[in-house]
């Protein structure tokens, strides 16, 4: 399958985040799937890493918005770039050519991917797959949103999302799917 990898860009190699993504991109790997990721630095890059060097396939997909903001190209273990124009162009090829997609901790770019992948299953604009949010951040930023705006979604929209303690756990849920 391919599995899309949402997160923060800002994990450096060494920290503690950056040595999370690494370990799900080899897990990932070694299961025999492929990873699709936004293709740059931090969380992409440290999965790209791990999952490269266990010998699986890795997709990036870039854009020229965000090379025209930020002075990035896609990171050296991206085996297949997928060049966009636009952001818009680039999370939407993320998330429609994943067969899942797992969440690791990061800023207002990952919090775009995950908002539009689960919206994008609630108005069947796209096959219900596994969106699956990890770590106790994701956890608790949603059981706030659930109870500040429950009369704006009922229970089985919430359903489209799965928590996972960890990355052992993200992956366990996976292969439930598989």
């Amino acid at each position: 399958m391919n599995i899309s990898i949402f997160g923060g860009s800002q994990p450096q190699p060494g920290s503690p985040a950056y040595a999370e993504a690494y370990e799900l991109g080899k897990l990932l790997a070694e299961a025999g799937h492929a990873v699709l990721t936004g293709g740059y630095i931090g969380t992409m890059e440290a999965v790209s890493r791990g999952a490269a060097e266990a010998g699986g396939h890795v997709i990036g997909v870039t854009c020229d918005e965000i090379e025209r903001w930020r002075p990035v190209k896609a990171n050296g273990w991206v085996k297949e770039e997928w060049k966009k124009e636009t952001l818009i162009e680039r999370l939407q090829a993320i998330i429609e050519n994943c067969d899942a997609a797992i969440a690791l901790p990061g800023g207002p770019g990952t919090l775009t991917e995950i908002a539009l992948t689960w919206n994008l299953m609630i108005v069947h604009s796209m096959p219900v797959k596994p969106l699956i949010l990890t770590g106790a951040g994701w956890r608790s930023v949603f059981d706030r949103f659930f109870d500040e705006f429950s009369m704006y979604m009922p229970v089985n929209q919430r359903e489209y999302i799965q928590f996972a303690a960890d990355i052992q756990e993200a992956v366990h849920l996976l292969s439930n799917h598989h």
